[in-house]
């Protein structure tokens, strides 16, 4: 079983682990303009860029979000989600007020299906229940080419090796 950190106590993570050349499972989480339904993973005409958060209201979920919104412009052949336990209109409510408009904004809160299925469920401790703070880069066929899970939950993650590895997938 996988385990992170928060504030140096060990979490441990619940759910399948996925690694490097695992085939990504094709899973609905609610996109938080509209409530719809939306998939990630899986195959997919575009390669996949997910990114987990714990809560988009913390300031270093928002930050990230918000490198990531502006980073993520100009890549073609891209799909980028961040994906947080956050109920869809508090994640809608921060999108208008960050002006977070270049990526999908996701709830799992409904059957966690998404943490499960990527072994980013936090199981114990202060913050049981979220998602762990995780990127994967998925291929056009649904294979993982990149994991990047964050050993402590309260650091920001290696953007410049998570973005090189989406660009490199999405120009395949």
């Amino acid at each position: 079983m996988a385990t992170v950190t928060l504030k140096g106590n060990e979490c441990n993570l619940a759910g399948n682990e996925l690694n490097v050349g695992d085939k990504a499972p094709e899973v609905k989480v609610l996109k938080s303009d509209d409530l719809s339904e939306v998939s990630v993973g899986g195959a997919k005409e575009k390669a996949q860029l997910l990114i987990a958060v714990p809560s988009l209201d913390t300031p270093i979920c928002a930050m990230e979000t918000g490198k990531f919104n502006n980073q993520v412009v100009g890549i073609e052949g891209l799909e980028v989600t961040v994906v947080s336990m956050d109920l869809p209109f508090a994640a809608k409510r921060f999108c208008s007020t960050e002006g977070i408009e270049n990526l999908t904004v996701a709830s799992d809160f409904r059957n966690k299906d998404f943490a499960n299925a990527y072994g980013v469920l936090i199981a114990d401790g202060p913050l049981a229940g979220v998602t762990a703070r995780a990127i994967f880069v998925i291929d056009r066929n649904g294979e993982i080419t990149y994991r990047q899970l964050v050993p402590e939950i309260t650091e920001e993650p290696n953007y410049e090796e998570a973005l090189e590895a989406a660009k490199e997938t999405a120009s395949k």
